[in-house]
């Protein structure tokens, strides 16, 4: 087993690593150095007299790589899976499975037919895609719209391939609100914590900041979506859209996190006036 000392790491920090995984790929992996800078700052911040562990302070000893999965061909760092050695010198130990994973981003896709009034909230909809998602043990499980922005700013990945091939809409960037940006724009961030949301902060890194899309559109052409975009899969189709009712969109992806996440920031933004 290959072993490095994390650098500039003070105490030294011993880096174990599984035998298909390097030092250069490890510490060229943004999930990696994101969570690391991010719990080196909160570990710093014991320091404050303020801090309840001020007295006690936890020091992370060690980090033990136990597992990863390589994308693409085994090109692209995907998923790590390692166990972190945090502890005090009382031999308290604060748990540290981590699955590494990094980022990603949703969007809260809002439709509304172009008579309304645009203040009104009357007969909105909004976009759910249905997917296989295998950890959950489902081969249609409901959720917002899930991908990433690409470098030019566009909305992508297999969800947004689908709106984009079922409706012709295509997100950008300039479009987008980020809701969970707004809404964290006042509170305290010494830790320094990415802006997001973390569906799984137990045990994963994963961190998924909400966008915002709305569209106004023909009434026809919403009915039109309406007939088409039921959730409904011809055989072998992998992903499908589903239009739901944005009152009902609680219920319909209620099993979903980032959609639960979606729904309470947009109700919260929208009573404060923000968007």
């Amino acid at each position: 087993m290959a072993t490095f000392v994390l650098p500039n790491s003070d105490p030294a920090i011993t880096v174990s690593l599984t035998p298909d995984l390097s030092r250069e790929q490890l510490l060229s992996f943004t999930a990696f150095k994101i969570w690391v800078e991010t719990l080196q700052n909160s570990l710093r911040l014991q320091r404050l007299n303020s801090h309840a562990f001020q007295s006690a302070p936890y020091i992370l000893r060690s980090i033990d790589v136990q597992a990863v999965d390589f994308f693409g061909g085994g090109k692209r760092l995907g998923f790590v899976k390692l166990t972190a050695e945090v502890s005090n010198d009382h031999g308290e130990k604060l748990p540290g499975s981590v699955l590494l994973r990094g980022g990603s981003v949703a969007m809260m896709l809002i439709l509304q037919p172009d008579d309304i009034l645009v203040s009104s909230e009357v007969d909105k909809y909004a976009i759910l895609a249905l997917q296989p998602r295998i950890p959950a043990g489902s081969l249609s499980f409901p959720e917002l719209p899930a991908g990433m922005l690409d470098d030019s700013g566009t909305f992508s990945g297999a969800a947004a391939k689908e709106i984009a091939e079922e409706t012709g809409l295509e997100v950008q960037a300039s479009e987008l609100i980020n809701m969970t940006e707004l809404a964290l724009s006042h509170v305290d961030n010494e830790e320094k914590l990415q802006n997001g949301v973390y569906p799984s902060p137990g045990g994963c890194d994963e961190f998924i900041p909400i966008f915002l899309w709305q569209r106004r559109i023909p009434r026809r052409q919403l009915k039109d979506w309406q007939g088409k975009l039921t959730g409904l899969r011809s055989e072998g189709e992998k992903i499908t859209l589903k239009l739901t009712r944005l009152e009902e969109l609680w219920k319909s992806g209620g099993r979903d996190g980032k959609t639960l996440a979606a729904w309470a920031l947009y109700e919260g933004l929208r009573k404060d006036g923000k968007i």
